[in-house]
Protein backbone atom coordinates (compact mmCIF):
# COMPACT_ATOMS: atom_id res chain seq x y z
CA UNK A 1 0.00 0.00 0.00
CA UNK A 2 1.70 3.02 -1.08
CA UNK A 3 1.58 6.03 1.29
CA UNK A 4 -0.86 8.18 0.55
CA UNK A 5 -3.39 5.18 1.09
CA UNK A 6 -1.91 4.58 4.30
CA UNK A 7 -2.84 7.84 5.09
CA UNK A 8 -6.36 7.75 4.12
CA UNK A 9 -6.89 4.43 5.69
CA UNK A 10 -5.75 5.07 9.22
CA UNK A 11 -7.31 8.58 9.38
CA UNK A 12 -10.93 6.84 8.97
CA UNK A 13 -9.39 4.18 11.64
CA UNK A 14 -7.24 1.55 10.18
CA UNK A 15 -4.37 0.80 13.38
CA UNK A 16 -2.84 -1.24 11.40
CA UNK A 17 -2.41 1.55 8.61
CA UNK A 18 -1.52 3.85 11.71
CA UNK A 19 1.21 1.36 12.73
CA UNK A 20 2.41 1.25 9.51
CA UNK A 21 3.42 4.73 9.47
CA UNK A 22 4.86 5.14 12.79
CA UNK A 23 6.48 1.93 13.86
CA UNK A 24 9.68 3.13 11.51
CA UNK A 25 10.11 6.24 13.87
CA UNK A 26 9.77 4.33 16.98
CA UNK A 27 13.30 3.27 17.66
CA UNK A 28 14.92 7.24 16.73
CA UNK A 29 11.55 9.06 19.13
CA UNK A 30 13.05 6.54 21.87
CA UNK A 31 16.47 7.95 21.06
CA UNK A 32 15.09 11.25 21.23
CA UNK A 33 13.16 11.85 24.30
CA UNK A 34 16.29 9.83 25.76
CA UNK A 35 18.55 12.90 24.86
CA UNK A 36 15.56 15.14 26.58
CA UNK A 37 15.18 13.39 30.00
CA UNK A 38 18.60 11.71 30.37
CA UNK A 39 16.24 8.31 31.30
CA UNK A 40 16.07 5.37 29.81
CA UNK A 41 12.66 4.18 31.41
CA UNK A 42 11.05 7.82 30.89
CA UNK A 43 11.76 7.91 27.27
CA UNK A 44 10.02 4.58 26.93
CA UNK A 45 6.68 6.13 28.58
CA UNK A 46 7.38 9.20 26.77
CA UNK A 47 7.14 7.34 23.43
CA UNK A 48 4.08 5.85 24.43
CA UNK A 49 2.67 8.69 25.16
CA UNK A 50 3.82 10.49 21.79
CA UNK A 51 2.10 7.00 20.08
CA UNK A 52 -1.35 7.38 21.64
CA UNK A 53 -1.49 11.26 21.08
CA UNK A 54 -0.73 10.28 17.27
CA UNK A 55 -3.14 7.45 17.11
CA UNK A 56 -5.93 9.95 18.90
CA UNK A 57 -4.74 13.03 17.04
CA UNK A 58 -4.57 11.68 13.45
CA UNK A 59 -7.86 12.30 12.03
CA UNK A 60 -6.42 15.80 12.25
CA UNK A 61 -2.86 15.07 10.67
CA UNK A 62 -3.05 17.67 7.82
CA UNK A 63 0.20 16.34 6.13
CA UNK A 64 1.74 19.66 5.56
CA UNK A 65 4.41 17.86 7.16
CA UNK A 66 6.62 14.82 6.91
CA UNK A 67 5.01 11.83 9.74
CA UNK A 68 8.44 12.37 10.83
CA UNK A 69 8.48 15.76 11.95
CA UNK A 70 4.82 15.44 13.24
CA UNK A 71 5.44 12.52 15.51
CA UNK A 72 8.94 14.76 16.68
CA UNK A 73 6.52 17.48 17.29
CA UNK A 74 4.71 15.42 19.68
CA UNK A 75 7.27 14.13 21.49
CA UNK A 76 9.28 17.05 21.96
CA UNK A 77 6.29 18.44 23.41
CA UNK A 78 5.87 15.14 25.32
CA UNK A 79 8.99 16.20 26.86
CA UNK A 80 8.73 19.36 27.73
CA UNK A 81 5.69 18.80 29.14
CA UNK A 82 7.23 16.67 32.05
CA UNK A 83 9.72 18.67 32.59
CA UNK A 84 7.53 21.27 32.94
CA UNK A 85 5.93 19.50 35.40
CA UNK A 86 8.59 18.56 37.40
CA UNK A 87 7.82 14.71 37.74
CA UNK A 88 11.04 13.73 36.91
CA UNK A 89 12.44 15.34 40.39
CA UNK A 90 15.97 12.94 41.06
CA UNK A 91 16.23 11.14 43.69
CA UNK A 92 18.78 11.45 46.54
CA UNK A 93 21.79 9.29 45.92
CA UNK A 94 22.13 6.21 48.21
CA UNK A 95 24.44 5.65 50.79
CA UNK A 96 27.65 4.28 50.97
CA UNK A 97 27.63 2.12 53.52
CA UNK A 98 30.92 3.18 54.72
CA UNK A 99 31.83 6.67 55.20
CA UNK A 100 33.70 7.80 51.98
CA UNK A 101 36.70 10.65 51.19
CA UNK A 102 35.85 14.12 51.02
CA UNK A 103 34.59 15.16 47.80
CA UNK A 104 36.28 17.02 45.38
CA UNK A 105 32.60 18.90 44.78
CA UNK A 106 29.07 18.68 45.46
CA UNK A 107 26.27 18.81 42.27
CA UNK A 108 22.75 19.03 41.73
CA UNK A 109 21.47 15.31 41.81
CA UNK A 110 20.61 14.33 38.74
CA UNK A 111 18.28 11.03 36.95
CA UNK A 112 20.57 10.57 34.28
CA UNK A 113 20.98 7.04 32.86
CA UNK A 114 22.80 5.03 31.05
CA UNK A 115 21.38 4.20 27.23
CA UNK A 116 22.03 0.61 26.13
CA UNK A 117 23.97 0.49 22.40
CA UNK A 118 21.68 -2.22 21.98
CA UNK A 119 18.91 0.23 21.73
CA UNK A 120 20.80 1.82 19.02
CA UNK A 121 21.28 -1.11 16.39
CA UNK A 122 17.47 -0.93 16.26
CA UNK A 123 17.47 3.32 14.76
CA UNK A 124 17.44 3.84 11.21
CA UNK A 125 20.61 5.39 9.47
CA UNK A 126 18.59 8.35 8.63
CA UNK A 127 21.35 11.10 7.45
CA UNK A 128 20.37 14.33 9.50
CA UNK A 129 19.75 17.25 7.80
CA UNK A 130 22.17 19.93 6.56
CA UNK A 131 21.64 22.28 9.60
CA UNK A 132 23.27 19.09 11.88
CA UNK A 133 26.44 19.99 13.42
CA UNK A 134 26.87 16.87 15.92
CA UNK A 135 28.02 13.73 14.91
CA UNK A 136 26.03 10.34 15.49
CA UNK A 137 28.75 9.36 17.50
CA UNK A 138 29.03 11.96 19.79
CA UNK A 139 25.03 12.88 19.98
CA UNK A 140 24.89 9.71 22.22
CA UNK A 141 27.71 10.52 24.37
CA UNK A 142 27.66 10.38 28.01
CA UNK A 143 28.97 13.88 27.69
CA UNK A 144 26.83 15.36 25.37
CA UNK A 145 23.71 13.97 27.11
CA UNK A 146 25.23 15.58 30.25
CA UNK A 147 25.65 18.99 28.95
CA UNK A 148 22.28 18.91 27.37
CA UNK A 149 20.93 18.05 30.68
CA UNK A 150 21.92 21.45 32.15
CA UNK A 151 20.32 23.37 29.65
CA UNK A 152 17.25 24.87 30.24
CA UNK A 153 14.47 22.30 28.30
CA UNK A 154 13.51 24.84 25.88
CA UNK A 155 17.12 25.38 24.66
CA UNK A 156 17.62 21.50 25.03
CA UNK A 157 15.21 21.25 22.70
CA UNK A 158 16.21 23.26 19.83
CA UNK A 159 19.78 22.20 20.57
CA UNK A 160 18.65 18.46 19.94
CA UNK A 161 16.44 19.24 17.18
CA UNK A 162 18.76 21.68 14.58
CA UNK A 163 21.97 20.11 16.22
CA UNK A 164 21.49 16.41 15.99
CA UNK A 165 18.86 15.77 13.62
CA UNK A 166 19.03 18.90 11.52
CA UNK A 167 15.45 20.27 10.86
CA UNK A 168 15.84 23.89 9.60
CA UNK A 169 14.40 26.38 11.91
CA UNK A 170 11.72 27.18 10.61
CA UNK A 171 10.74 23.47 11.05
CA UNK A 172 11.80 23.91 14.80
CA UNK A 173 9.69 26.98 15.20
CA UNK A 174 6.63 24.93 14.15
CA UNK A 175 7.22 22.20 16.08
CA UNK A 176 7.25 24.52 19.20
CA UNK A 177 4.79 26.87 18.41
CA UNK A 178 7.54 30.09 18.21
CA UNK A 179 9.06 32.28 15.74
CA UNK A 180 12.48 31.70 13.96
CA UNK A 181 14.07 34.59 15.64
CA UNK A 182 13.18 32.57 19.16
CA UNK A 183 14.78 29.58 17.87
CA UNK A 184 17.71 31.05 16.83
CA UNK A 185 18.21 33.12 20.24
CA UNK A 186 17.34 29.73 21.97
CA UNK A 187 20.13 27.82 19.87
CA UNK A 188 22.38 30.72 20.38
CA UNK A 189 22.12 30.79 24.07
CA UNK A 190 22.65 26.63 24.18
CA UNK A 191 25.50 26.46 22.16
CA UNK A 192 27.31 28.93 24.06
CA UNK A 193 26.62 26.65 27.03
CA UNK A 194 27.82 23.36 25.48
CA UNK A 195 31.42 22.38 25.64
CA UNK A 196 33.55 23.31 22.93
CA UNK A 197 36.24 21.00 22.58
CA UNK A 198 35.61 16.90 21.70
CA UNK A 199 38.60 15.37 22.77
CA UNK A 200 39.47 12.53 20.69
CA UNK A 201 38.65 9.07 21.64
CA UNK A 202 40.99 5.79 20.78
CA UNK A 203 38.48 3.70 18.34
CA UNK A 204 37.82 0.02 17.67
CA UNK A 205 40.69 -2.59 19.48
CA UNK A 206 42.41 0.50 21.51
CA UNK A 207 39.39 1.53 23.32
CA UNK A 208 38.76 -2.23 23.96
CA UNK A 209 42.31 -3.06 25.15
CA UNK A 210 41.96 -0.16 27.53
CA UNK A 211 38.57 -1.24 28.88
CA UNK A 212 39.66 -4.72 28.97
CA UNK A 213 42.80 -3.54 31.08
CA UNK A 214 40.61 -1.67 33.48
CA UNK A 215 38.71 -4.83 33.94
CA UNK A 216 40.83 -6.87 35.01
CA UNK A 217 42.48 -4.70 37.29
CA UNK A 218 39.35 -3.92 38.86
CA UNK A 219 38.66 -7.46 38.76
CA UNK A 220 41.90 -8.16 40.50
CA UNK A 221 41.41 -5.55 43.50
CA UNK A 222 44.08 -3.30 41.77
CA UNK A 223 43.61 -0.13 42.97
CA UNK A 224 47.10 1.22 41.32
CA UNK A 225 46.47 -0.51 38.02
CA UNK A 226 43.14 0.73 37.88
CA UNK A 227 44.23 4.63 38.42
CA UNK A 228 47.18 4.24 36.26
CA UNK A 229 44.86 3.72 33.42
CA UNK A 230 43.02 7.49 34.49
CA UNK A 231 44.25 11.02 32.94
CA UNK A 232 45.43 12.97 35.76
CA UNK A 233 42.50 15.00 35.93
CA UNK A 234 39.72 11.95 35.69
CA UNK A 235 36.81 12.66 37.14
CA UNK A 236 34.23 10.05 39.00
CA UNK A 237 30.82 10.29 38.59
CA UNK A 238 28.22 8.68 40.26
CA UNK A 239 24.44 9.96 39.26
CA UNK A 240 22.22 10.26 41.28
CA UNK A 241 24.52 11.00 44.10
CA UNK A 242 26.22 14.61 44.43
CA UNK A 243 29.42 13.90 45.24
CA UNK A 244 32.21 13.64 42.43
CA UNK A 245 35.53 13.11 42.64
CA UNK A 246 38.63 14.69 40.51
CA UNK A 247 42.49 12.94 40.22
CA UNK A 248 44.07 9.45 40.14
CA UNK A 249 44.86 9.77 44.24
CA UNK A 250 41.24 10.80 45.13
CA UNK A 251 39.65 8.39 42.88
CA UNK A 252 42.47 5.97 44.41
CA UNK A 253 40.90 6.35 48.16
CA UNK A 254 37.38 6.10 46.98
CA UNK A 255 37.70 2.81 45.29
CA UNK A 256 39.95 1.54 48.20
CA UNK A 257 37.70 2.28 51.40
CA UNK A 258 34.09 2.71 49.04
CA UNK A 259 34.08 0.16 46.34
CA UNK A 260 36.92 -2.37 47.77
CA UNK A 261 35.68 -1.82 51.65
CA UNK A 262 39.77 -2.12 51.81
CA UNK A 263 39.92 -5.82 50.45
CA UNK A 264 36.57 -6.94 51.91
CA UNK A 265 34.95 -7.14 48.30
CA UNK A 266 35.76 -8.32 44.87
CA UNK A 267 33.96 -7.72 41.68
CA UNK A 268 33.41 -9.58 38.53
CA UNK A 269 32.40 -7.62 35.56
CA UNK A 270 30.38 -8.06 32.55
CA UNK A 271 30.94 -6.09 29.51
CA UNK A 272 28.24 -3.99 27.56
CA UNK A 273 28.43 -0.84 26.03
CA UNK A 274 26.30 2.06 26.87
CA UNK A 275 26.10 5.41 25.04
CA UNK A 276 28.37 4.54 22.32
CA UNK A 277 30.89 3.96 25.33
CA UNK A 278 32.82 1.24 27.13
CA UNK A 279 30.60 -0.18 29.71
CA UNK A 280 30.46 -2.74 32.68
CA UNK A 281 27.99 -4.36 35.12
CA UNK A 282 29.71 -4.57 38.10
CA UNK A 283 28.81 -7.10 40.59
CA UNK A 284 30.55 -7.55 44.21
CA UNK A 285 31.25 -10.33 46.42
CA UNK A 286 31.79 -9.52 49.77
CA UNK A 287 34.40 -11.90 51.71
CA UNK A 288 32.83 -15.72 52.12
CA UNK A 289 29.69 -14.84 50.04
CA UNK A 290 29.29 -17.13 47.20
CA UNK A 291 26.78 -15.14 45.28
CA UNK A 292 27.78 -11.53 43.71
CA UNK A 293 25.20 -8.79 43.98
CA UNK A 294 24.91 -5.83 41.53
CA UNK A 295 27.31 -3.17 42.13
CA UNK A 296 25.60 -0.89 39.55
CA UNK A 297 26.74 -0.08 35.71
CA UNK A 298 30.06 1.84 35.09
CA UNK A 299 30.70 3.80 31.60
CA UNK A 300 33.88 4.27 30.94
CA UNK A 301 34.88 7.94 29.00
CA UNK A 302 38.08 7.42 26.86
CA UNK A 303 39.97 9.84 25.81
CA UNK A 304 43.48 9.41 24.09
CA UNK A 305 44.79 6.61 25.45
CA UNK A 306 43.55 6.92 29.15
CA UNK A 307 40.00 7.49 30.69
CA UNK A 308 38.90 10.52 31.53
CA UNK A 309 35.45 9.51 32.97
CA UNK A 310 34.14 6.63 35.37
CA UNK A 311 30.45 7.19 35.38
CA UNK A 312 28.97 4.54 38.22
CA UNK A 313 25.28 4.08 37.85
CA UNK A 314 23.20 2.84 40.36
CA UNK A 315 21.89 -0.92 40.15
CA UNK A 316 18.40 0.12 38.68
CA UNK A 317 20.17 0.80 35.33
CA UNK A 318 21.22 -2.59 34.88
CA UNK A 319 17.57 -3.77 34.22
CA UNK A 320 17.90 -2.08 30.64
CA UNK A 321 21.09 -3.91 29.43
CA UNK A 322 19.04 -7.58 30.14
CA UNK A 323 21.47 -8.42 32.93
CA UNK A 324 21.16 -11.41 35.43
CA UNK A 325 19.87 -10.21 38.87
CA UNK A 326 22.97 -12.06 40.71
CA UNK A 327 26.25 -14.34 39.66
CA UNK A 328 27.14 -16.99 40.89
CA UNK A 329 31.13 -17.66 42.07
CA UNK A 330 33.45 -15.37 42.34
CA UNK A 331 36.82 -16.58 40.51
CA UNK A 332 35.25 -17.34 37.18
CA UNK A 333 35.44 -13.67 35.00
CA UNK A 334 33.66 -12.93 32.77
CA UNK A 335 32.65 -11.04 29.50
CA UNK A 336 36.36 -9.18 29.87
Amino acid sequence: MVTGDLLMAARAGDGESFRALVEPHRRELHVHCYRMLGSVQDAEDMVQETLMAAWRGFDGYAGRASVRSWLYRIATNRCLNALRDGARRPRAGATFGVTPPPPTRLVEPNSLQPYPDSLLDGVPDIAPGPEARVERREAISLAFVTATQSLPPRQRAVLVLRDVLGFRAAEVAEMLDTTEESVTSALKRARSRMPRERPARARGTEELALAAAFADAMERGDVPAMVALLTDDAWLTMPPAPQEYQGRQVIGEFMRVVAFRDGARRYRLIATSANGQPAFAAYGFDRGDPVGHPRGVLVLTIEGDRISVITRFENSAMSCFGLPGTLEGSDHRDGV
